[in-house]
């Protein structure tokens, strides 16, 4: 009987060991992605991202998406919205994580795309698509050539500009960015700088109106 107490002792002592490492090991993630997003903050949003609303707004929401995510798909109307509720409060800057099988290839033709000013267009119709060339059972990138005519896309100058150089470098800073911010997964918030805690859409507009009502206090 007194083995057994002293066992169940024991094991008590290993779990609050575990826990306290535990909470340690994740104070200490916490504080070094902290710091990480302090020194790169400025690199959150480069030049070449595709940004949408106000450019001088006060709230700014980078997005890290993948046009094969279907939880992003998802989203996508959702993050729309809370621009709606908020006009002219809040700019969208797109930065890719093409972590599915197709990705890059859709997200190849998303940047090229922007030659013929049919970025939002594109990106809309990709998401409400998905389901077809994205299906993660069966994928079929190919569609994607079927949706563009009727965008009033030209298919032919899509092909020959998707391969620019440019592109691929776009492509791989989003990578090597992704990287450096620990994006595990899509979508990935970050408003005015800052990660969401949790993620949800409760908790991203949250994180949103805390901050258009921050910029609407420093101005009076």
């Amino acid at each position: 009987m007194k083995k057994n107490k002293l066992v169940g002792i024991s094991l008590l002592a290993m779990v609050a060991v575990f826990a306290g490492g535990a909470y340690l090991y994740k104070k200490k993630n916490s504080e070094e992605q902290r710091l990480t997003l302090e020194k790169n903050r400025k690199i959150l949003s480069r030049d070449h991202s595709p940004v949408f609303g106000n450019p001088e707004a006060p709230v700014e929401i980078v997005e890290f998406l993948d046009p094969e995510c279907e939880t992003c798909g998802n989203f996508y109307p959702l993050v729309k919205n809370i621009m709606h509720q908020f006009p002219g409060k809040i700019k969208l800057v797109i930065r890719y994580a093409p972590f599915h099988q197709d990705s890059i290839f859709a997200v190849k033709i998303l940047e090229a795309s922007r030659n013929q000013n049919k970025y939002w267009e594109t990106l809309a119709k990709l998401f409400e698509k998905q389901p077809e060339w994205g299906d993660h059972h069966n994928p079929n990138p190919m569609l994607i050539w079927t949706y563009l005519p009727g965008l009033g896309l030209n298919t032919d100058q899509i092909k020959r500009d998707m391969e620019d150089s440019e592109i691929t470098n776009r492509i791989n800073i989003d990578i090597a960015d992704l990287n450096t911010f620990s994006v595990k997964k899509t979508p990935t918030f970050f408003v005015n700088g800052q990660p969401l805690e949790t993620f949800g859409y409760e908790q991203l507009f949250e994180a949103v109106k805390k901050e258009v009502e921050k910029s609407m206090k420093n101005k009076e």
